[in-house]
């Protein structure tokens, strides 16, 4: 698979990451020796860009990994997590802390998770309103001067949060969610990282599954699946946001394609300096996503494809509105 650059300070990855949360936590129960599987076979399809957080579980996602390294060989992944949180002694997430002392304190455990000395790409998960950013990011500085972390990200921050912390010390990396469904970065988030030569990692590249088609109704969800809390996924919306599922299954149906390889394929054509890490913990989907890279489609059936996602608008947010609250900061 190709290599793409994140920002301009030298990070490398594959134009495809693997999205590991859903290995862990937020939707239906864990499978860790199908996805240690998935992990092993990502790098044989030379998806070596492993995406995960110490919110995951919390703190199993990032073990899970550390366990796929020791097998696999560290140096062949380039590894990406992200802080943002204090937790209770139930592993509950608590509030958001971006102050330097706690920072330090994340970073240790996230390294002893993974069971590395170093972390390639440490994003700061969701801005902290208490902490100004340029303490943050001064923070982050710090560990990468003392050779813990490689690179700096940020996540779901806003403009001018983005160009405060640049200017403390270059960002690498931002990712935020973009897929067919939602596009809200387009207006002046994607423009703002390019300016300032960052790159962009759109997560949940494919509507966190909603665009494979998999999913017709709320029933069809398991117990417990996060997604059930999202606006997006409920009722009238729901029922709505499927005629955009149709309008990427048809164009599949056309192309010999899965919908999910067309939702990937039209995000890793919106430039270079994006890299969408398509989530799964199946080896199974693993290798169709990774198909999606070398997909054969005119650009004018592209285009037409563009024009009809462009006049349907989604129904509902992305979030509840709690978690609407943490977003572009």
């Amino acid at each position: 698979m190709e290599q793409r650059r994140l920002g301009s300070q030298g990070l490398k990855v594959s134009a495809e990451g693997l999205g590991c949360m859903g290995m862990s936590w937020a939707y239906g129960k864990p499978d860790d020796q199908e996805s240690l599987r998935t992990l092993r076979r990502s790098l044989e399809l030379g998806i070596n860009f492993w995406d995960t957080a110490e919110i995951y579980g919390p703190f199993t996602n990032e073990e899970l990994l550390g366990r796929a390294l020791k097998d696999c060989g560290r140096d062949k992944v380039v590894v990406a997590t992200k802080f943002a949180w204090e937790f209770g002694p139930n592993g509950e997430r608590t509030k958001l802390n971006s102050k330097p002392a706690h920072i330090k304190n994340a970073i240790e455990g996230s390294l002893r998770r993974l069971g590395t000395d170093v972390i390639d790409l440490y994003y700061q998960h969701r801005v902290d309103p208490n902490t100004p950013i340029e303490d943050t990011v001064g923070a982050l500085a710090d560990l990468v001067q003392a050779g813990k972390i490689r690179y700096i990200g940020l996540s779901e921050a806003g403009p001018e949060t983005i160009r405060r912390a640049h200017k403390i010390h270059p960002i690498s990396a931002l990712q935020t969610e973009y897929s067919l469904w939602e596009r809200g970065v387009e207006s002046e988030i994607l423009p703002t990282v390019r300016e300032l030569g960052i790159g962009f990692v759109p997560y949940s590249p494919m509507g966190r599954g909603f665009l494979t088609g998999a999913f017709a109704s709320e029933a069809d969800f398991s117990k417990g699946d996060s997604r059930l809390n999202a606006p997006r996924f409920q009722g009238e919306n729901l029922a709505h946001n499927l005629g955009l599922v149709e309008l990427v299954r048809s164009f599949a149906k056309t192309h010999g394609a899965e919908p999910a390889q067309i939702a990937i394929a039209w995000l890793l054509r919106q430039g270079q300096d994006i890299v969408p890490i398509p989530g799964t913990k199946r080896v199974k989907y693993l290798e169709q996503n990774a198909a999606a890279a070398s997909l054969q489609i005119s650009e004018a059936d592209w285009q037409q494809l563009q024009a009809e996602v462009d006049s349907f608008k989604p129904a509902g947010t992305r979030y509840a509105a709690e978690q609407m609250q943490l977003l572009n900061r």
